[in-house]
């Protein structure tokens, strides 16, 4: 990494997870600075880089100013979709590479939009309903029920409901509204059973699958849609994956001239079938990464971080060293909480000392606060555990000892865990 040492990386977005984007950059040998206009309570990234403003990630020509005045070298941001028209945008206007355009970003990220792109390429995805925003009682006579409603431009289970009935259908519909900037909903058949997610990796035009799990979900809450416990890797439905439905998506990613930076796309398996109902151009909070690099000896992080400087994903070309048919068993384990105040936190460093385990990454930490409104959504994520095994059973063990680890706490001295994962579904889930 020499040749990335002491160069200056402006990281957009400055939220705890962008923690994991200065930490690697700093052991890169770069220097990292972070923007967005929240205090360093509201954004801990702040607290370590070597340099920090209050510019918002929103005001495109402010960063290109501050671009200008720090003689920053390359820009990146993180694992929300919300600041990816202003990255491209930024990018654009200072003259530093960006890994996408704002046209491919609006594509991507507005559901309605690249579903319609999906069905166009032979892409499966979930059957819809439309309704106008006036909801005339008239649209609503032909929709089965249960359904799922959420905005079309926003992402980690903000503003989605499951709706029983046309009543809740209505309220659901108001709340997404909310969350919605666009104001664009989608209204889908809610379908149950196995997920599954695919990770893809793009170099200089060639997409390549790096990766499919399981992602496993838990119903632990009422009145809410499922959250994710685990993703185990490789997903039995990998190869049936590879034959119908991967080289459809390599062809929409061509349409849309794609031609670096990475994405998932999260499914719905229905009669052996994967429906696409989500995709994200940019960093996941899965951090699979992590799992890649210790299995498959890359790193899609490391790599996004190199773009941002030179241009160039790799000094290698990743088609020599990706495969998707792992040689080890990998998981991300994903703890959960109940809302209130987080008193304490125990058993991290007893987790780290697991034979097999790779890392864990906090979420939260003691005192911070997780309010009603998150209940539903990917901020009831406390700790991610990432591990690796030489075989099924082994990763199975393995995770029933990371369980017995983790003690959190609130405030009124409750255990604010909420009921995990059941390790039983790995069997017969692995390829």
């Amino acid at each position: 990494m020499s040749d990335l040492k002491a160069k200056k990386l402006l990281i957009l977005g400055g939220s705890r997870i962008s923690c994991e984007i200065v930490k690697k950059a700093k052991d890169m040998g770069i220097y990292t600075l972070v923007t967005d206009w929240y205090s360093e309570e509201r954004s801990p990234a702040k607290k370590l880089a070597d340099k920090a403003f209050m510019t918002s990630t929103a005001d495109v020509s402010a960063v290109v100013d501050l671009i200008k005045k720090e003689n920053v070298d390359g820009v990146i941001t993180g694992f929300t979709d919300s600041t990816l028209a202003y990255y491209a945008q930024i990018c654009q206007q200072a003259g530093l590479p960006c890994y996408g355009t704002k046209e491919q970003f609006e594509t991507l990220t507005n559901k309605r939009v690249y579903k319609k792109l999906c069905r166009d390429f032979g892409v499966p995805v979930i059957d819809e309903y439309f309704i106008n925003e006036n909801i005339d009682t008239a649209d609503l006579k032909g929709i089965k029920y249960p359904v799922l409603v959420k905005p079309a431009d926003n992402s980690g289970g903000r503003g989605i409901s499951i709706c029983n009935n046309e009543q809740e259908l209505i309220t659901a519909y108001k709340k997404a509204l909310s969350f919605s900037e666009s104001k664009e909903i989608l209204i889908e058949r809610y379908i149950t059973g196995k997920e599954v997610t695919a990770f893809y990796i793009l170099q200089d035009g060639n997409t390549y699958l790096t990766a499919m799990a399981n992602r496993h979900i838990k119903h632990n809450q009422s009145d809410t849609i499922a959250l994710p416990v685990a993703y185990t890797f490789p997903s039995k439905h990998l190869i049936e994956y590879q034959k119908n439905i991967e080289p459809n998506v390599k062809k929409m990613f061509e349409s849309l001239n794609m031609k670096n930076g990475m994405v998932f796309m999260q499914c719905i398996v229905k009669e052996d079938q994967c429906l696409v109902y989500d995709i994200g151009y940019r960093l996941t909070g899965t951090l699979e990464y992590k799992l890649l690099d210790a299995v498959c000896g890359y790193n899609p992080l490391e790599m996004l971080i190199r773009f941002a400087l030179t241009g160039q994903m790799a000094k290698f070309p990743l088609k020599e060293k990706v495969t998707p048919q792992w040689d080890e068993y990998g998981c991300n384990v994903s703890f959960l909480i109940k809302p209130g105040t987080i008193e304490e936190i125990k058993g991290i460093d007893e987790i780290l000392e697991i034979p097999g385990v790779i890392d864990a990454v906090l979420a939260h930490t003691e005192g911070d606060e997780l309010p009603d409104s998150a209940k539903g959504t990917l901020r009831q994520i406390v700790l991610r555990v990432f591990a690796k095994t030489q075989s099924e059973n082994e990763l199975e063990k393995l995770l029933d000892t990371i369980y017995n680890k983790l003690t959190v706490l609130s405030s009124e001295g409750e255990n604010m865990l909420l009921e995990g994962f059941d390790t039983e579904e790995i069997r017969g889930a692995l390829c």
